[in-house]
């Protein structure tokens, strides 16, 4: 046995699930394993390379595993919907590591659910690998995120709009599956009790040291906006376009979530937007700061109840929180773009330098040129020069970096920003070409870049060079 199960989401929270089965793979076999992650977890690798085929392809489930479709509700692009709910995945159950950290154990693209809205419940193979590529990639940057345990092929073919595909399913880990829309789910009832359950267990689980306080839901709310404030700034200097920040998509504890229409931006542009669906740009790169403080003001309007019995008490408490927000992500970015410069602390112009740089290097490649500012740190521009076709406003910036940097002993900086300013992404020809091997039965190009991305401050130019002429514009699908 390798799994600890102890499922108190089915235990505590009555009226947040349905139990079901996912269904059976006819043919799985364990495509991608996850060896490092499962040590980490202290799992045992051996029994989930025995075993994992039928264990994450529904064809099998492991000892104490109690399958269930989580419900949940959201807004979707800005509409709400009441009723989400896991469409085409399924808990296993909630295992405890040998330390006793509590993770998710999940399946997607294993089936149809009553939540699935008329979908089939299933997934093609390229998505799957795609967030266990990307998902790789962010915990390899030191991003918050769930991760990736295994891909395991079904043995049958998914239709899409581009014909029939390889099925797939992926075993996903999560510190929880607790979404902004799970609160929404009970709060569009008037389910009070169970709107609070949900509360209560989810400070016990993931802000313990809140139980008990005076204000408990209203120090859940700062704890979580906390969090997502922290997790934005980090895609944001990324360059990360998540794509789809639905707030069923936005889990409260502070991880990424859903590598569905996602990218990493190359050239610089703020209104860089990948998904096919997002016409309007609402969750364009330069947005996402935005959606963050809107996703948050709905998880303010479920909560209200909870943060007084006045409601117009209630109103005033989310409101100062939610006034707060722009301030709070503004020096969240601040200390992001600082590491990326190589500064060591505040100061007053620190906003103007972040903003005159962003303005500089439009149309740059938005990786490249944060990797070689380590270089420029004592004067060497030569590879940061070739990546404008105008370095005009970059030379006249840089004197005012310098000039910030003060004395500092410039090996010491360059090998700070070297440490943060990654040399590798998955960069999108490079996904596209790996997937589309993987399609076709050959899998070493996705093993090739899976190593590269899992060691991104490494540099390797094969996968530092941006895309060939002709590549794009890119345009990611959300894989249903």
């Amino acid at each position: 046995m390798s799994f600890r199960f102890d499922n108190s989401w089915l235990r505590d929270l009555d009226g947040s699930f349905l139990r079901l089965a996912p269904d059976a793979a006819p043919a799985p076999q364990l495509l991608v394993f996850n060896r490092p992650l499962a040590q980490e977890l202290g799992l045992d690798p051996a029994v989930l390379e025995a075993e994992g085929a039928g264990w994450f392809s529904g064809a099998a489930l492991p000892e104490g595993a109690e399958p269930a479709a989580l419900a949940y509700a959201g807004h979707q692009f800005g509409g709400f919907s009441p009723v989400l709910g896991d469409g085409r995945a399924h808990l296993l159950g909630e295992f405890l590591t040998p330390d006793g950290w509590r993770f998710d154990l999940q399946l997607k693209g294993s089936g149809r659910t009553p939540f699935s809205r008329g979908g089939d419940g299933k997934a093609a193979l390229g998505p799957m690998l795609r967030e266990y590529l990307i998902s790789e990639a962010m915990a390899a940057l030191g991003v918050p995120t769930t991760r990736s345990l295994a891909v395991v092929t079904t043995g049958e073919a998914v239709r899409r709009e581009d014909g029939a595909l390889p099925g797939a399913v992926l075993a996903r880990v999560a510190a929880s599956h607790i979404r902004v829309g799970s609160f929404q789910f009970h709060a569009a009832r008037g389910d009070a009790p169970r709107l609070k359950a949900l509360a209560d267990y989810a400070i016990a689980r993931h802000y313990p040291d809140l139980a008990g306080t005076p204000q408990p839901y209203l120090a859940f709310f700062d704890a979580v906006t906390a969090r997502q404030v922290d997790l934005i700034a980090r895609w944001m200097g990324l360059g990360f376009v998540h794509g789809v920040m639905n707030t069923d998509n936005m889990a409260i504890s502070g991880e990424t979530i859903d590598y569905g229409p996602c990218a990493f931006m190359e050239d610089y542009a703020p209104g860089t937007v990948f998904s096919s669906i997002d016409r309007q740009g609402r969750y364009a790169w330069a947005n996402q700061p935005l959606i963050l403080a809107w996703n948050l003001a709905r998880l303010a309007e479920a909560l209200l109840g909870l943060f007084d019995a006045d409601p117009e008490r209630a109103v005033d408490l989310a409101n100062t929180r939610l006034e707060a927000i722009a301030g709070a992500y503004r020096a969240a970015w601040l200390a992001v773009m600082r590491g990326k410069l190589g500064l060591a602390a505040e100061a007053p112009e620190d906003g103007a330098l972040v903003d005159d740089l962003l303005a500089a290097m439009q149309g740059a490649d938005w990786t490249l040129v944060f990797h070689r500012l380590s270089g420029a740190v004592a004067a060497d521009t030569a590879a940061l020069r070739a990546l404008f076709p105008d370095f005009a406003a970059m030379q006249a910036w840089l004197p005012r970096w310098r000039a910030r940097l003060g004395a500092c002993a410039p090996e010491a900086v360059a090998a700070q920003m070297r440490a943060v300013n990654p040399a590798v992404i998955p960069r999108n020809h490079r996904v596209e070409e790996a997937l589309a091997a993987a399609g076709a039965g050959d899998m070493a190009p996705f093993q090739a870049l899976l190593a590269a991305v899992q060691a991104p401050f490494r540099e390797d130019e094969a996968y530092m060079l941006p895309a060939p002429s002709g590549f794009g514009p890119y345009v990611t699908f959300c894989g249903t």
